[in-house]
Order: C-alpha cells, then structure tokens, then sequence
C-alpha cells in the first residue's frame, strides 16, 4: 500500500451552510465542526499522516458580525480548556500559526500552554492557522528579512527560497502534499499560499460537520493517483 502523504492540509468550509440547512444558528455548525476535528485528527494518526494543518480562522474572518467572531472565540477557548489533555494523551503535538496580536490575552495564554504541554508528542503534529492569512505570512517573512538585512545579519544575495521559508509561520514544517477543501468551493482562500507552490488539491462536496474518514481515505486516494512532478516535463527521470 502507498505510503500516506506526510503533510495534509484542510480548508474546513460548510459550517454555516450545515446549519442553516437545518434551521440552526450557525454556531451550531461550528460546534458540528469541532467534532470532524477530532475525526480528521483520529483518522489522520490511524493513516499514518504526520502532519495535519486546519483553516480555522482567517485574518478575513475577522470581517464577520462581532456576534459570530465571540461565539468563535468562545467554541476556540473552549477547545483549547477541553481537548488538549486528550490531544496529549494520544501523542498529538499542538502549534498554533497566525497573527496572535488578534487574539485576547486569555486565548493566546492557553496556545502558550497547549504547545508547552504537547511539545515533545511525535505521533501527529496538529497545525491550526488562526488569525492566519497567506499574504500576510508573506508579507511578515519579507519584513523579518528586510529588518534583518538592514541591521546587517545578512545581505540581500543570502536570501533565498529556504532562508524565505524559514521566515514563515510555518518554519519547522514541510510543505503540504495534500490540500483538501470541503463545501464544493474551489479556492484556496489565502491558505498556506506559498507553501502549497506544489501542493495536490483536492476539493469535495462534503460540507465540514460531515466530514469523515471515508472522505479523507478517498481524497488519499486520489493523491496516490497523481503524478507529482514538482515542474518537471511527463517522463523525466
């Protein structure tokens, strides 16, 4: 059997369509969708994945009615009190990227001690962007190497793709090889966007809350059926 991609990536989108379908506010989409986090993360360790990163704030979020943003924050806090020491227990190791100077205090406190605490775990790296916006992880690794250059750490020549991705939020983390996007949307929304330069893209119909390890099994799938040629012609060695 095919080796499992080592970084998977997810745009968790349908929320508020599942609830409306359902004549529900769409915090209780939200709420759904925590549970297809812990399914992603449960199916993520038993395919032997490594890496799963989740979309679950954009910086665009914060566009949204201030009713939704505080029943966001509220479900995040809850999360982080509740599933950690479970994330722990199953040797999942948590990190947070994203602009924290967005978040309150309390919240950025308990990402402090979520990493803190599932550190040294090696069985899944669980990345989840918040506050997170791909032009924005540019734009912040192009003004550390500006300053850096102007302070006289490096010169401008040193700069290249690897000391640039060293700059990124997600500086000790390969690459996607999957991205998987659910809702039937197919955009890739200001996520990861120079990290997925050679990312395979999947998109399917399944709205987030009823997202599980089938679609995830599938989407797999449909990854060991591509050719990844990372810019190389058909056929080169």
């Amino acid at each position: 059997m095919p080796a499992p991609p080592a970084h998977v990536a997810i745009i968790m989108d349908g929320n508020g369509r599942w609830a409306k379908a359902r004549g529900l506010p769409r915090i209780a989409g939200h709420r759904r969708g925590a549970d297809s986090v812990r399914r992603a993360v449960v199916s993520c360790v038993e395919l032997g994945i490594s890496y799963l990163t989740l979309f679950g704030f954009s910086s665009e979020n914060w566009k949204r009615p201030t009713g939704e943003i505080d029943d966001l924050m509220g479900l995040l806090r809850h999360y982080l009190r509740g599933e950690i020491a479970e994330l722990h227990k199953q040797g999942v190791r948590v990190k947070i990227i994203g602009d924290r100077a967005r978040l309150a205090a309390d919240i950025v406190t308990l990402i402090d001690n979520a990493e803190k605490l599932t550190g040294d775990n090696t069985k899944l790296t669980l990345i989840v962007a918040l506050s997170y916006g791909g032009r924005d992880d540019i734009v912040g690794a192009a003004r550390k190497l500006a300053t850096d250059a102007i302070a006289g750490k490096l010169k401008p020549e040193d700069i290249d793709e690897t000391r640039f991705s060293d700059s990124l939020f997600t500086a000790d983390i390969p690459d996607p090889d999957l991205l998987i996007r659910t809702s039937g949307e197919l955009r890739i929304s200001n996520f990861l966007l120079w990290q997925c330069a050679y990312t395979e893209l999947v998109f399917i119909d399944t709205l987030w809350p009823d997202f599980g390890k089938p679609d995830l099994e599938k989407a797999v799938s449909d990854f060991h059926g591509r050719e990844r040629r990372f810019g190389a012609s058909a056929g080169s060695g």
